[in-house]
C-alpha cells in the first residue's frame, strides 16, 4: 500500500508497547528501517532482534534534551537521514487538579510535552536542512475536550497540538510536514491503567452523566492499529498535501468539533 516506505529512516519514541509498537511493526512489513526508542529499553529487544538490519533500538528519557540530541546522532550514524519521525512516547497521570503534586504535573509535561518539543527540534533541525520529512505527534482527543481528574494530561497534550501547529506552518516551506494524530480510548497498556482507577471498557463506551462524559458512538475501544492506520497515512506520500491538520480517531466520542 505504501511502497515510498521501503529502506525509509523512520524515528519512533514510545515504541516498547501500544500504538508506539504498532507503528512500527507496520512500518517494518514494509520495508522501513527504524530507530525506535523508549525509556524501557530492554521492551524493544524482541523487535530489534526480529529485525536485526533494519532496527537500532535505544533507550532514552525523551524529557532529557541532550539525551535525545544523543540518540539522533546515533541514529543518524546507522542509517542515514531521517525520513520520518513518529512521537508517541507518553505518560498518564490521573487526579483532580486540585489533588496534583507539582512533581506529578511537572512529569507528565515532562515526558508528553518536552519530549515532543525535543524530538522536533532535533529532528526538524535536519529535516528543515535536507528539505524533506514528515512528522507525526500522538496527541489525545483529551486536549481538546475537558475531562474530570485529567487535567495534567489533557493540558499536556493540548500543548503539542498546538505546538505541531505552529510548527507545521514554520517547516512548510521546507517541504516538512507536520500533523497530529488524536485517539481517543484505545486498547494500550495507558488504557488498562485507567481501568485499574476506577473506570471501565464499559463505562468508556457508553459515557458517564456524573462525569460529563460522553460515550463512544461507534460502541467500541479502538486498537492501535486502528491509530496506527492513520499515522502511516499522514507520513505517506498519499498525504503529500496534507499538514497542520489533527486526525481525531476516536469512534466518534468528541462529536466531530
Amino acid at each position: 500500500m505504501y511502497p515510498e516506505f521501503q529502506q525509509q529512516h523512520v524515528l519512533i519514541s514510545g515504541a516498547a508497547s501500544g500504538i508506539g509498537e504498532n507503528v512500527a511493526q507496520q512500518l517494518l512489513a514494509l520495508g522501513a528501517r527504524l530507530t525506535i526508542i523508549d525509556l524501557h529499553a530492554d521492551a524493544l529487544n524482541a523487535l530489534a532482534a526480529q529485525y536485526p538490519e533494519h532496527v537500532l533500538a535505544l533507550g532514552c528519557d525523551v524529557g532529557d534534551f541532550d539525551a535525545v540530541a544523543n540518540v539522533v546522532s546515533q541514529a543518524e550514524a546507522r542509517f542515514g537521514s531521517i525520513d520520518k519521525l513518529v512521537c508517541a512516547a507518553g505518560r498518564l497521570q490521573m487526579g483532580d487538579i486540585t489533588d496534583l503534586s507539582a512533581e506529578q504535573w511537572q512529569k507528565t509535561f515532562t515526558t508528553n510535552t518536552n519530549g515532543v518539543f525535543n524530538l522536533c527540534h532535533h529532528v526538524g533541525l535536519r529535516m528543515k536542512a535536507q528539505k524533506r520529512g514528515a512528522i507525526v505527534n500522538i496527541s489525545s482527543n483529551a486536549a481538546t475536550s475537558p475531562r474530570m481528574s485529567m487535567g495534567a494530561y489533557a493540558a499536556s497534550k493540548a500543548a503539542v497540538t498546538q505546538m505541531s501547529r505552529c510548527l507545521a506552518l514554520e517547516l512548510a516551506a521546507y517541504n516538512v510536514r507536520v500533523n497530529v494524530v488524536s485517539p481517543g480510548s484505545t486498547d494500550t497498556p495507558m488504557q488498562q491503567a485507567m481501568w485499574q482507577q476506577g473506570s471501565s471498557r464499559e463505562t468508556v463506551i457508553a459515557g458517564s452523566g456524573p462525569h460529563y462524559r460522553l460515550g463512544i458512538p461507534l460502541q467500541k475501544i479502538a486498537t492501535p492499529a486502528e491509530i496506527a492506520n492513520g499515522v502511516l497515512y499522514l507520513l505517506s506520500d498519499q498525504a503529500s498535501h496534507i499538514t497542520l491538520h489533527d486526525l481525531r480517531i476516536d469512534g466518534g466520542a468528541t462529536l466531530d468539533q
